[in-house]
């Protein structure tokens, strides 16, 4: 990875940071996170838990984070091994004109004691909900009109921190919808307001699996650079996952009945691609992977679709599922809505926070199963590391994995971003030798 060998490390500020699959890129590429900022309480605390990972993981002491994966010791007992200066990065506020001016005294102290002079990084997105094209067509159900949906304009308070720490480069990921919100009016705004405040700016479509995802995950992401300091917008290589398919991702998790869990690994050998990316390494523990229990009919229903879909990848229609097992009055709109994880193909389809409400549209490959995916199934999908603990409730560890931006994908922008810093330095050398 570009960072690794680096002769230096380049500080980033996340924004609207979610559970970190940003900054876990960012930090596998050897970039240095100065702060995190995320509004909702259980990210937060993933947030601070993955700082004491690597906290302890640093300084030889990941034992202690052992025992608390493991249940032996409270989160509180693993943290009282963790500096608060460590944990202190994660700032758990709401990004607002009344809070900037205490996130910006916050960050500035952070930067003070750690001695760090400069940001070269800002990366983030904000709630993309308002930018959404599920959410636009959903819209007439709110109480805020989209039109009028304040997190349309969370790109300004982005634009503040930019105007503030004048960091390179900056990194904003989002859902297509950007483009098109309010008919396209919200996209031209943030292009100008981004430029008047120093950056030029580019936008491209980007897919988590030519980054080596095994999913298939369409997400904006524009970079900016100051301008006139000759950078653009890197070109992110593709990774050749050729042979692999998503049950690799399963094959030595144990098999699991609806409303089953389990803290240990099957006896199965990990597959050859979890082990290249890291998502599973020496000495992980094993957790997460429990199972929402299912009524019968859902586990008929489980079936029928797992056997269509191992039978020629047909999708089940639900308006073909016999009377006794239809429970909705609705039979035009969302008859997809029991879909199967496509475990024989090389990506499946897009997971989404939604896995929180049901698990109907991401159901587990296989008929002996027939059951919806595990909050670790669904962080391996994302390619979210297994000492990867995400804190809270099982609903809120799904929609922190369903917001969040995959690990691998991050890590392969993350080496674009250093690529266009480093050479940029490594010319300004060359001009003062």
């Amino acid at each position: 990875m570009a960072g690794k060998s680096a002769d230096r490390r380049y500080n980033f500020i996340d924004l609207f940071a979610g559970a970190g699959g940003l900054s876990e890129g960012f930090i596998q590429a050897g970039f240095n996170p100065i702060a995190h900022v995320e509004m909702n309480e259980f990210a937060a605390k993933t947030l601070e838990t993955r700082s004491a990972y690597y906290f302890l993981k640093n300084n030889n002491c990941i034992n202690v984070y052992s025992d608390y994966l493991s249940g032996i010791i409270s989160r509180d007992q693993m943290l009282g091994q963790v500096p608060p200066s460590v944990t202190g990065t994660v700032l758990n506020r709401t990004m607002s004109d009344d809070t900037m001016q205490d996130i910006f005294d916050t960050i500035d102290g952070i930067m003070k004691i750690r001695g760090i002079k400069d940001v070269d990084v800002i990366v983030g997105g904000p709630p993309c909900q308002a930018y959404s094209l599920v959410g636009r067509a959903q819209s007439s159900h709110m109480e805020v009109p989209m039109d009028q949906d304040p997190r349309n304009y969370l790109y300004i308070l982005y634009g503040r921190v930019l105007k503030k720490y004048h960091p390179r480069m900056f990194v904003f990921e989002n859902v297509s919808g950007i483009l098109t919100a309010r008919n396209g009016e919200v996209w031209r705004n943030m292009k100008k307001y981004l430029r008047r405040v120093g950056y030029e700016i580019e936008c491209r479509m980007q897919n988590a699996r030519t980054f080596g995802v095994l999913q298939n995950r369409k997400r904006m992401i524009i970079v900016g650079w100051l301008k006139g300091t000759g950078m653009e917008y890197p070109d992110f290589p593709e990774v050749d996952t050729h042979g692999v398919v998503v049950n690799d991702l399963f094959r030595d998790l144990p098999a699991l009945l609806p409303g089953q869990s389990a803290n240990k690994y099957s006896r199965k050998k990990p597959s050859s691609y979890v082990v290249a990316t890291g998502i599973r390494t020496a000495g992980d523990v094993l957790t997460l992977d429990n199972c929402r229990p299912n009524i019968d009919r859902d586990i008929k229903i489980y079936e029928q679709a797992i056997t269509l879909w191992n039978n020629g990848h047909q999708r089940l229609k639900y308006d073909d599922l016999p009377e006794e097992l239809k429970t909705h009055k609705n039979r035009h709109s969302f008859v997809d809505r029991f879909k199967v994880v496509e475990g024989d193909e090389p990506y499946c389809h897009t997971v989404l926070a939604h896995l929180s409400k049901d698990g109907h549209y991401f159901i587990h490959p296989d008929i002996n199963q027939h059951r919806s995916i595990t909050v670790r199934e669904a962080a391996r999908i994302q390619s979210f590391p297994d000492s990867y603990f995400f804190e809270g409730p099982r609903t809120a560890q799904y929609v922190q994995i369903g917001n969040a931006v995959p690990p691998l994908m991050a890590r392969g922008i993350a080496e674009g971003i250093y690529k266009e810093l480093n050479e940029k330095d490594s010319a300004e050398r060359c001009k003062t030798a």
